[in-house]
């Protein structure tokens, strides 16, 4: 397939007038969004049914994975204005399922783990009723820092391995155990919090390979899982080498399903914070609005 054109199935429009009233408000509020920041594919969807999903700890990441969009310049100071500023856009926007997430810090005694506990806090105090999803860098497997993120009480905690062992060279800084590590320490720390992960395909892996993935995965307490495909940035970043077929994803997701995984979602535009709300769907009080 000729990976300079994008296939029939992966034709989503992107319309910036959709998107004017969210950055209205993010801008107003002086708040980031990953959606903007990688470029999300969805952007115009969610932004448009006001919903996002919050970048904090800044624009700039201290590591350079040749796959991501997100900033690589020097990281800006933290921000300690910023929890609060995140909840009141919560609030403001009626969310009742809402993800956080930030670009890597290891800049930082604890990469961040204190913004994201308070972060929780915050929208907690003004929005009580709000799940809230922590999507975690890996904090150099830190457990300290990840107990602070934990004890905070999240309603789920997300981290992504994003591809599998062989290809790690595009995850700079990154080792593919050390996330295995923290996905456990997760249930161990809180074993009734559900932990969530995430891949994406079409970067050179083999189906064999993603399927020791998912087993990993289960094997390391992950019970829910996102499959989506890679699209690269722009050209000066880690080039798509396959784009899968819609029904690849389906069987995937039958797959996953039969291994264990609670809920799988899994398709061309699928990321792991899209629709993220539907992954608690059968749990009581479940929301109905969710973040991108």
């Amino acid at each position: 397939m000729n990976m300079t054109r994008k296939p029939e199935w992966l034709q989503k429009r992107v319309n910036p007038r959709e998107q004017a009233g969210m950055r209205a408000l993010l801008g107003e509020l002086r708040l980031n969004t990953v959606c903007q920041q990688a470029l999300c594919p969805n952007i115009s969807e969610c932004f448009r049914g006001g919903q996002a999903t919050f970048l904090i700890l800044g624009r700039h990441c201290t590591r350079h994975c040749s796959f991501c969009n997100v900033d690589k310049s020097p990281p800006e100071p933290v921000d300690t204005g910023e929890p609060a500023r995140v909840a009141e856009a919560v609030a403001r926007l009626g969310l009742t399922h809402v993800v956080i997430t930030s670009p890597t810090r290891d800049d930082l005694p604890d990469g961040g783990a204190a913004l994201y506990a308070a972060t929780v806090g915050a929208i907690r105090s003004v929005s009580p009723a709000t799940r809230i999803e922590p999507l975690i860098p890996d904090f150099q497997g830190d457990r300290r820092s990840l107990a602070a993120v934990m004890t905070a009480g999240p309603d789920i905690i997300a981290h992504n391995v994003e591809t599998v062992p062989r290809l790690y060279h595009i995850r700079s800084g990154a080792d593919y155990g050390r996330s295995l590590d923290l996905l456990r320490t997760c249930r161990e720390l809180a074993p009734e919090t559900p932990v969530k992960s995430g891949i994406m395909l079409g970067m050179g892996e083999t189906r064999d390979e993603v399927l020791r993935v998912l087993g990993d995965l289960r094997a390391a307490g992950c019970t829910y899982l996102s499959i989506g495909q890679y699209l690269a940035p722009s050209r000066n970043h880690y080039p798509v080498q396959e784009y899968i077929r819609p029904e690849i994803f389906d069987g995937l997701r039958e797959l996953a399903l039969d291994m264990g995984f609670s809920h799988v979602e899994s398709g061309p535009y699928v990321r792991s914070s899209y629709h993220a709300g539907q992954y608690l769907a059968d749990i009581p009080g479940a929301c109905h609005k969710e973040t991108t």
